[in-house]
């Protein structure tokens, strides 16, 4: 029985990360249909927050791995 405790306690980091990631996708998901309901030059300026901060996560990603 220790190989099944130690399988399960290996599968909970996985399990955490990608609750994290749903999490982050549903949060995505509901400020962006908030978006839409708001005037065009509205919606044209909290894209681009959105843009903006979607790139540096993903450039903040690829560095920590070309340096590593």
């Amino acid at each position: 029985m220790p190989e099944q405790t130690d399988a399960l306690n290996d599968a909970a980091p996985d399990d955490a990360a990608s609750q994290h990631e749903s999490s982050d996708s549903s949060a995505l998901l509901s400020r962006l249909r908030v978006i839409e309901d708001q005037p065009l030059d509205q919606r044209a300026a909290a894209f681009t927050q959105i843009h903006d901060r979607l790139q540096s996560t993903l450039e903040g990603g690829d560095s920590s791995h070309q340096h590593g």
